[in-house]
């Protein structure tokens, strides 16, 4: 998996410890209304494109420059949908908190199809026939498609075990 220089020089301290990261990732929708998702690379699931913030870079345009990164699609920020901390273990034993923000976001260029080594294949897919998410990516895509929600964002005192660590 790519990692930037930034976290890479962090890793050189931590080694494989627990490190705390902004990141950002987007629902990205076409025309026909179908939302891009990507088969990682390093689980195999499929998942939305997403990925750390670099130091000085805006939310919304990590969440720009991941999409692109990772699938070759030109997005357009439309809003906020949503924030979350979650917990993830790479499979090689890295350990991070990331705390995403994530984007409804529409195509507006470029082609969809694997443009780095994060991805091994990428598509379009209808609401209906989406692939098997994990909870935290599923949640965030019924809440980019429900116009009428607010940003998402854990409410003070409420219980989330639902919310899984990803492995």
């Amino acid at each position: 998996m790519a990692i930037s220089e930034y976290v890479a020089g962090l890793r050189t301290f931590v080694g494989n410890g627990l490190l705390m990261l902004p990141s950002a990732c987007a629902v990205v929708l076409d025309e026909d209304g179908r939302v891009l998702l990507e088969r990682r690379a390093d689980t195999g699931t499929w998942a939305l494109p997403a990925g750390a913030i670099d130091p000085g870079e805006q939310p919304a345009d990590a969440a720009v420059r991941e999409v692109y990164e990772e699938t070759g699609v030109h997005i357009a920020v439309e809003r906020l949908a949503g924030v979350i901390l979650r917990e993830v273990t790479y499979p090689h034993g890295d350990v991070c908190q990331y705390l995403t923000v994530w984007f409804r976001c529409r195509a507006v260029g470029g082609h969809a199809a694997v443009n780095d080594e994060e991805s091994l294949a990428v598509g379009w897919f209808n609401r209906e026939e989406l692939p098997e998410l994990d909870p935290v990516d599923r949640l965030r895509v019924d809440v980019a498609l429900d116009d009428t929600a607010p940003a998402w964002f854990a409410v003070p005192g409420q219980d989330y075990d639902w919310l899984p660590s990803r492995s």
